[in-house]
């Protein structure tokens, strides 16, 4: 059962922190092995139309193009790279949308145990505008960004190598995808400009770049899909999107005669799927003990949350759950935003220890730029390199942790406010599509409590049986790593220590 296999990957790579140094990500190389009679090819105005293609056929000279004629405005294109592991094949390239006039950047890492036979992971991360390649060099990519050298002043020298071998990785037991999404995002580019502003356009996106791949690379037809991401990828928008467009679509794929995408589970971390319990869990961090044993907020700003709260979530009720109205839910939301989440923002609850409260942990200095770690700027810094721009194939693009420009589109439209997207996740489980929720118990953005409290009153078949289901602790290596609760195809787990993203843990 791969789902236990998620969860133990989840946990092992939040509470070990041993690394081994990689070899350079540009030394080794692998052999290329063509499945004999595997291509079916025919040159089409200098695209390739192939009915199936093993990818190993792909090339690191330059990009593959394909495509499919049930999605004749998208189109893939994928090389071959020696980026982060050279034990694996590796792949990267652009699903290119609308016609070809949207480009999205993906990363592929074929699993280091056995890429035939092993389930297929998309990773999506959150913001939203934030990269995936912070999940895949920061969390669980068979790689992380080297920060050994940080100096006295939080400051880093990156490496000559600039990353590190990650035994801990995601991709020991699954070929792994990290998808730069939307448009905007990472390496993600548009030619004209254009934008995605809401999760339900982005779903048709991911539904033809994976139904392409499933259909033309034939050695993964039919395998289990897992859908994972955090923050939000997982707030309530795009992964519980994303799965119900695949399972509504695999419908259509059957009644033409094409295989159905095998969508397996949905994994999210660090979420918050019903916005009605966001405020709730961060009043419970901030000034009760739900993470820590003494309260970090101010005793002045815990009776003003503690006003506030009611009246908060009544305007929410009204005027963004039981009736959605814009301007009011607007207004709701600055009201909740202002009494309930600015004082974490603008007070230095610790200011007698000199510390700055970190944005996602309410125990940790801020370090770095505004998203509070000094990862991403790391990051950046490795992918201003020529020859790993080179390597992926993305040449003078000036790749970005987060954009602010997608992050204010999403909002224009009020994306995570709009949709009750809870009611996705209770279809989904309805439907035999496994769940696991997990959140790190010292996260604030998308806190444990918020998430205990939305599943404990998602409305689906198996709420009674999940609601009376009991607590019991699970361990790593004989420590208590947290706790968990199961019914059916449902699973929530918290991360002991952990903050918003699991390379924060605190022991």
């Amino acid at each position: 059962m791969l789902f236990s296999s998620w969860t133990s990957a989840v946990f092992l790579a939040s509470v070990s922190g041993a690394v081994c140094v990689s070899q350079h990500p540009f030394s080794a190389s692998a052999a290329l092995s063509q499945a004999p009679g595997a291509l079916q090819l025919d040159k089409s105005n200098e695209t390739i139309v192939a009915s199936t293609l093993y990818l190993s056929a792909v090339t690191s000279d330059s990009f593959t193009t394909l495509r499919h004629p049930k999605f004749p405005g998208h189109g893939v294109r994928v090389k071959k790279t020696k980026f982060c592991d050279p034990t694996v094949n590796v792949f990267t390239g652009y699903l290119d949308v609308d016609q070809g006039a949207k480009h999205l950047f993906f990363y592929f890492f074929e699993s280091r145990r056995d890429p035939d036979k092993d389930d297929v992971m998309m990773w999506i991360n959150g913001g939203p505008g934030c990269s995936s390649a912070m999940g895949l060099l920061m969390e669980l990519g068979p790689c992380n960004i080297d920060m050994s050298n940080i100096t006295e002043f939080d400051e880093f020298i990156l490496s000559p190598n600039g990353t590190v071998w990650n035994p801990f990785s995601w991709t020991n037991e699954a070929n792994v995808f990290f998808l730069d999404q939307p448009v905007g995002v990472g390496f993600s580019y548009a030619d004209h400009g254009e934008s995605v502003g809401t999760t339900e356009d982005a779903a048709k996106n991911i539904h033809a770049f994976l139904s392409i791949f499933f259909e033309i690379f034939d050695q993964f037809k039919g395998r289990p899909l897992h859908l994972a991401g955090e923050s939000y990828g997982v707030r309530g928008r795009y992964l519980p999107v994303f799965a119900s467009e695949i399972h509504d679509k695999n419908a259509v794929a059957e009644i033409e005669g094409r295989p159905a995408i095998n969508l397996q589970s949905v994994i999210i971390g660090n979420g918050v799927t019903d916005i009605s319990t966001i405020y709730q869990g961060r009043y419970a961090i901030e000034c009760g003990t739900a993470s820590l044993d003494i309260p970090v907020q101010t005793i002045g700003s815990c009776v003003r949350m503690k006003k506030a709260l009611p009246h908060c979530l009544a305007a929410m009720d009204r005027s963004c759950i039981q009736m959605f109205d814009d301007m009011n839910c607007r207004a709701a939301v600055a009201f909740c935003d202002s009494e309930l989440s600015q004082p974490m923002w603008s007070e230095l609850t610790l200011a007698d220890l000199g510390l700055r409260l970190m944005t996602f942990s309410p125990t940790q200095m801020c370090v770095g730029g505004n998203l509070c770690y000094l990862e991403p700027e790391a990051i950046h810094e490795l992918f201003t390199r020529p020859e790993v721009l080179q390597a992926l194939g993305v040449d003078s693009l000036e790749w970005t942790a987060c954009s602010s420009d997608v992050g204010t589109e999403f909002y224009t439209h009020f994306d995570k406010f709009a949709v009750p997207t809870q009611y996705y996740v209770a279809n989904l489980l309805d439907r035999g599509v496994r769940v696991l929720i997990y959140a790190g118990t010292y996260d604030w953005q998308c806190g444990w409590v918020a998430n205990q409290l939305w599943l404990e009153k998602l409305e689906w078949s198996g709420q009674a049986g999940y609601v009376a289901a009991e607590w019991r602790d699970w361990e790593v290596d004989g420590s208590a790593a947290g706790e968990t609760k199961t019914w059916g195809n449902l699973t929530f787990a918290t991360v002991r220590g952990a903050g918003h993203m699991m390379s924060d843990l605190i022991l």
